[in-house]
This record gives structure tokens, C-alpha cells and sequence, in this order.
């Protein structure tokens, strides 16, 4: 009997925990800047933890995870040793990693060139090596961690997978304050905290996987055959993650070549990724496993419901954040990371940068939805296709208008390859029958819900105009903030009820045990 998960009520526990992380995240950052503004340091660190970063998303959370869920998934409704499957694709990975770990140790410059060849002959390449081979080995963790994480949430269990990236930002941000209190290198602590996070978030997965009946444990791999076929599925979904790692590539060259650019980008990212994070994560992680289960049980009314409710969750929240991130994102800078080393110029750029990506979130979150529709059948050569066409289109957009606009062409280009990403997933999943079709109450709020983000979008500029001068007042900037903050969250929250964009009754029903 298929497993029926409460939906919506996974989405708020992924989202919730993800919205701990990212307030973490945007303490690690806030330190970051203050510690080393716009910098060498900065952004040596910002490519150093790139990197295994990338690799993760491309071999873990990316095609491997889109190849193992839907397959363990299957074998777990169907009672198919669904361990054995997992114990085998974990020595593969791991294999895999360590094999890897050990190889960027010798080849980090080459590494670092191809992640900011901009860097080459001043002192931001040599921090970037040496950073680097600290940070890399946290692939190692991290990517595991993915794989368990994948089981528990193919199991209907978030809640620990949810948990554990807030250790990353509470370890760094230790590591950082320590070091400064007991007149340590900051950067090179910031450094090892990032292993050290690897370990502590792996750890936490591990356990939960063996209390939920998953135990796992190191050994030789073994190329079976459903590990044969795991690696025939993940194939295309690696070159497709292959791809979206090209673009993060592209846009970190682009910036490599504009001194403070790598570190004004990653702090927009920062920004943007709060909602990103808690509403693509949270569809991401629920849907994929929960639209696999409908389709193997042949309830396709069961799909259709899971995905329309999936892109209503992402419109709901995604339209509102791009457009207060389009109208207060200099205050939202300044307020938040303007200290220390971290300047008004810097604010002024960042700001810029976080205005681009914000048009580009509903496409973020909406590639989250409509991706699971061709994981969910095991489809990954048609998100592969998809990817190469956004790519180009990024690579020339970025590289073209770098000249002529600066270091802002990355994210141009990352936003409008994003929506082009989106309309030919749309388009493709068009032949999918009644599971990707769009129901009638989706029909009807998705206009509502633009509506009522257009009128908070009104009052938010409003406040703003009214509390400029108090925005720029040393302490009296964090209480305006807060203000403009609760103002739009109040004001979206009555003008969506006005216009029945949403009611109260979904999140009751979506918080009911």
C-alpha cells in the first residue's frame, strides 16, 4: 500500500528547517563581509567552498539522488531489499569521492583557474589553492550525507535531512568567532570549519537513516545490475547537472575579472536563496519522492493534485519575495551587511546584482516543480537536452554582455537562461497526460495571487519612501527594516485573503497532524 504523504505539511517542515539554515547562513555571511568585506580572503573563500559545492550538486543532490530516489522509492513500496540497493549505491559513491577528494588535493591550481581564471597572478589564486585543499574533502560528507538523506525522504521522513544543514552555518560562524576571540588566521578557520560541518552533517543523516531501519555501512563497491542501471539513469542527469555547473562556472569567471564582484554575487546569492531555499527546497525534496510513489501506484489524479498544489506553494511565496527583493534590495543590503570592511559600494553593487536574480526566482522554484515530472518516470535525458539550451544561452549572455554592462551580465545571465529553462521544461511535459496538466483552482489563484503581490509591492514602496531617512540611522535601521519586513508579510497576508489567493483552511489543513 503506497505510503500517502501530508503534502503541504512536508513542505513547511523541510522549508521551516531551511529557513533556520538559511538565517544561519545569512549570519555566516553577515561575518564573512564584516570580517573581510570585498577582499582577496573573501573571495578566495567564496571559490574555495565553491568548489566542492559544485561537485556536490553534481554528483550527489543532482544526478544521483534523481537516479537513486525514484529507484529506492519503487523497491521500498514493493518490499525489494530497498537496504541492499542503498548499501550498494553508497560504496559506489563513496568509492567514487574519495577517488576524486584525493585527486583535487594535487590538481587544486588547475582547479581554482578553471572556478576564477581572473585570479591568476595576484594574491586571491594562492588563498584560493591553500583554502581550497581544506575545504574540499567536505564533498566527501556532504555527498553521503545527500544519499542518506534521499533514503529518509523517500521514506516520508524530512525532518533530520531538513535539520542538518543548519550545522554548517552554526560550525562556521563558531570557527570564525573563535579564531577572532583567540587572535587565530579567521580565513584559514573559516576554512576547516567546512570538513568539519561535512562530518557533523553526515553524522545526523546517518543516525536518523538507522533509527527509520536504513543501516548502512562502508565497504567494497560492487557493480550490480541495479547499480548498473542506477548509473545508466544518472548518466544524462550528470551531464544535465554537468551543465547547470557550467553556468555557476561562467558567471564566477565573468566576476573573477572585476575585483569585489565574486564576493558582491555570492552576497545577492545569499539574499535571494532565503526563499529559493525554503520553498525550491522544500518542493524539491517532497515532491520528487511523493509524485515517484503516485506514479508507481498508477494514481495519476493523486500526481496532478501533487503537482499543482507544488507550483501553487511556489507562486504563493516566490511572487511576493521577487518583488520586495525588486523594491527595497539597496536597503536589505546596506541594513544587513553594510559593517566593517564591507562598504556602501559594496552595498550599491550587491544591491544591483540582487535586483537581477530576484526576476529570476519564480523560474528557480518552478524548474524544482516541473523537473520531478520527468525524474518521477526516470526521464533525465530530456532535462539534459533542456539544460544544454539554457546553457548556451547563459554562456553568451554573460560572456557577450560583460563588456558592455560588467560583472552584472552573470546574473542576466543566470536569470534569463532560468526562465528559458522554464519554458521548455513547461513545454515539454505538455504529453505527459493528466498528472502534468493544470487543474482548476490553480487556474483561478495563480492571477489572484500576482494580484495580491503586485498591492504588498505598493505598500512596501510606500514605507519604504516614508522610513528612508531611518534606514540609514545606525541602530535605528534594523527596527525600519523589520518594519518595511512586517509591513509586506501583513499586507500580502490581507490582500491575498481579499482576493482569495489563498485561505486560512490550507494552512490548517497543511499543519494538521
Amino acid at each position: 500500500m503506497t505510503r500517502q504523504i501530508q503534502m503541504m505539511r512536508s513542505f513547511i517542515t523541510v522549508g521551516g528547517w531551511t529557513m533556520v539554515s538559511r538565517i544561519a547562513g545569512f549570519a555566516r555571511e553577515i561575518l564573512i563581509a564584516a570580517f573581510f568585506g570585498s577582499g582577496p580572503i573573501a573571495e578566495a573563500f567564496q571559490i574555495a567552498f565553491g568548489l566542492p559545492n559544485m561537485f556536490r550538486r553534481f554528483f550527489a543532490e543532482g544526478a544521483f539522488n534523481m537516479a537513486f530516489i525514484p529507484m529506492f522509492s519503487k523497491r521500498y513500496e514493493a518490499g525489494e531489499d530497498p537496504e541492499k540497493f542503498a548499501q550498494d549505491a553508497l560504496a559506489v559513491l563513496g568509492s567514487c569521492l574519495i577517488g576524486l577528494t584525493l585527486l583535487a588535493q594535487f590538481a587544486m591550481p588547475w582547479f581554482v583557474l578553471a572556478m576564477a581564471s581572473g585570479f591568476e597572478g595576484d594574491e586571491r589564486f594562492d588563498l584560493a589553492v591553500v583554502f581550497g585543499r581544506i575545504c574540499f574533502p567536505y564533498i566527501l560528507f556532504i555527498s553521503i550525507a545527500a544519499l542518506f538523506s534521499g533514503v529518509l525522504n523517500a521514506m516520508g521522513r524530512f525532518a533530520a535531512a531538513a535539520a542538518a544543514p543548519v550545522f554548517l552555518n552554526f560550525i562556521l560562524v563558531g570557527f570564525m568567532v573563535s579564531a577572532y576571540w583567540l587572535g587565530w588566521d579567521v580565513g584559514l578557520a573559516l576554512s576547516w570549519g567546512v570538513p568539519v560541518a561535512g562530518v557533523a552533517q553526515m553524522a545526523v543523516v546517518w543516525i536518523a537513516a538507522s533509527r527509520a531501519g536504513i543501516r548502512l555501512v562502508p565497504r567494497l563497491p560492487k557493480l550490480t545490475p541495479d547499480i548498473r542501471r542506477l548509473a545508466t539513469i544518472a548518466a544524462p542527469a550528470a551531464l544535465a547537472g554537468g551543465v547547470v555547473q557550467i553556468n555557476l562556472l561562467v558567471g564566477r569567471q565573468v566576476a573573477s575579472y572585476f575585483d569585489g564582484a565574486i564576493q558582491w554575487l555570492a552576497v545577492a546569492d545569499r539574499l535571494y536563496q532565503l526563499p529559493l531555499g525554503v520553498v525550491g527546497v522544500a518542493i524539491g525534496v517532497v515532491l520528487l519522492p511523493d509524485l515517484s510513489r503516485r506514479l508507481q501506484s498508477d494514481d495519476t489524479k493523486g500526481g496532478q493534485n501533487a503537482f499543482n498544489r507544488a507550483t501553487e506553494f511556489a507562486l504563493s511565496l516566490t511572487l511576493p519575495s521577487t518583488v520586495a527583493l525588486c523594491i527595497i534590495p539597496a536597503a536589505l543590503v546596506s541594513v544587513m551587511f553594510e559593517r566593517g570592511a564591507f562598504t556602501s559600494t559594496d552595498s550599491a553593487a550587491t544591491a544591483t546584482a540582487l535586483s537581477i536574480y530576484a526576476l529570476g526566482l519564480p523560474a528557480f522554484v518552478l524548474q524544482k516543480v516541473l523537473q520531478p515530472l520527468f525524474f518521477a518516470r526516470e526521464d533525465t535525458k530530456t532535462p539534459f537536452r533542456y539544460a544544454l539550451v539554457a546553457m548556451l544561452l547563459n554562456a553568451v549572455l554573460a560572456l557577450g554582455l560583460s563588456p558592455f554592462i560588467g560583472f552584472v551580465a552573470a546574473a542576466w545571465g543566470t536569470t534569463l537562461s532560468s526562465w528559458a529553462m522554464v519554458v521548455l521544461l513547461w513545454r515539454g511535459s505538455t504529453g505527459m497526460g493528466q498528472a502534468a496538466q493544470i487543474d482548476d483552482r490553480l487556474r483561478r489563484r495563480a492571477p489572484r495571487i500576482l494580484l495580491a503581490s503586485v498591492a504588498m509591492g505598493v505598500c512596501i514602496w510606500t514605507a519604504g519612501w516614508i522610513l528612508a531617512p531611518a534606514l540609514v540611522l545606525g541602530g535605528v535601521r534594523y527596527i525600519a527594516l523589520l518594519a518595511l519586513v512586517l509591513i509586506g508579510m501583513i499586507s500580502y497576508f490581507v490582500f491575498g485573503t481579499v482576493f482569495r489567493a489563498f485561505s486560512l483552511s490550507d494552512l490548517r489543513a497543511a499543519t494538521r497532524r
